[in-house]
């Protein structure tokens, strides 16, 4: 590879060096605009300051595209022998074995995965020193395919004034994708099991006072035109896409968390930031105040206990 091909970026204490920073990683296809790897790294170094804080300490699956968005998708758990020395692992229990996760702790870690072609980073609930124990619960608002983005604005109101009724925080976040994601922080003394349990038995009451909208159904031939409220990253293992990262889809959009006021706007959909804007609204700090509000589930357990018909 020729000196042209390679480009040197300094972070921290680290000088890296991006391969190739022109290839493209998104096509500017049916309208959408083209994106470079490097586009992806001065992306990635410019978030990192908002996005870090909700990297550190946790395992992470990395979702890397070597060949842009329209060749193949590697799902990455393991850390391969070949990356820097100074980037953070943790070895974390499976059945069966151990997996060594990476742990992004800096932006010279956020960037050396931005030139391995990894466009979304995918968070455990859980960090380092408590990783059977999460800090975060997550609802994945999935609507059905060709629904109007409209039901998700509605029952992202609908768990956000149930969420009210328990008392328990919640950030908003669009997840670049398909629908929202509700983030509740927990304070990371219950396990898995019990996060989880919780977490569908919210969904099941709200689907009980909406039947008709929404569902918790697994399979897709049992929702019909129903949103899915999905809790199934509340497992062990299981992750959900952090905030901040950029996803393989045309024109780059990205997981950005917004302040509750902004889903009123009728515009908002799943992609309604990119990595030409998602900075921009990272610097409103629409979570100010939220995700270091974690609560014991006890409470708000007997209060949803009360909602429940007996």
């Amino acid at each position: 590879m020729s000196r042209e091909d390679v480009r040197t970026v300094r972070a921290g204490r680290h000088t890296l060096e991006i391969h190739r920073p022109d290839k493209v990683l998104f096509p500017g296809d049916d309208g959408a605009k083209e994106y470079t790897k490097g586009d992806l790294v001065d992306y990635y170094r410019a978030v990192a300051p908002f996005m870090l804080p909700h990297l550190r300490g946790r395992p992470l699956m990395l979702e890397r595209h070597p060949d842009g968005v329209e060749g193949p998708r590697f799902m990455q758990k393991n850390t391969p022998e070949n990356y820097p020395e100074w980037i953070t692992r943790v070895e974390v229990p499976k059945e069966g074995g151990t997996v060594l996760h990476t742990v992004c702790e800096d932006t010279a870690t956020l960037l050396h995965l931005a030139d391995q072609a990894c466009l979304t980073l995918h968070r455990w609930q859980s960090r380092v020193g408590g990783i059977d124990r999460p800090d975060r619960m997550v609802f994945d608002l999935d609507p059905a395919e060709g629904a109007d983005f409209a039901a998700v604005h509605e029952a992202a109101w609908q768990l956000a004034e149930l969420l009210d009724e328990l008392k328990l925080p919640s950030g908003l976040m669009t997840t670049g994708s398909r629908g929202l994601h509700v983030v509740v922080p927990v304070n990371g003394r219950h396990d898995f099991d019990e996060v989880r349990e919780f977490a569908k038995d919210v969904a099941d009451t709200l689907v009980a006072r909406h039947p008709d909208r929404l569902t918790t159904a697994a399979r897709k031939k049992d929702r019909g035109k129903r949103l899915y409220l999905d809790v199934q990253r509340n497992a062990y293992a299981q992750t959900a896409v952090a905030p901040f990262s950029v996803r393989a889809r045309p024109g780059a959009p990205v997981a950005t968390p917004l302040d509750w006021t902004q889903l009123d706007d009728p515009g908002l959909d799943a992609r309604r930031w990119t990595i030409e804007d998602a900075v921009e609204q990272a610097r409103t700090n629409p979570w100010a105040g939220v995700m270091g509000k974690g609560r014991a589930l006890g409470p708000a357990r007997r209060r949803l206990n009360a909602l429940i018909p007996s």
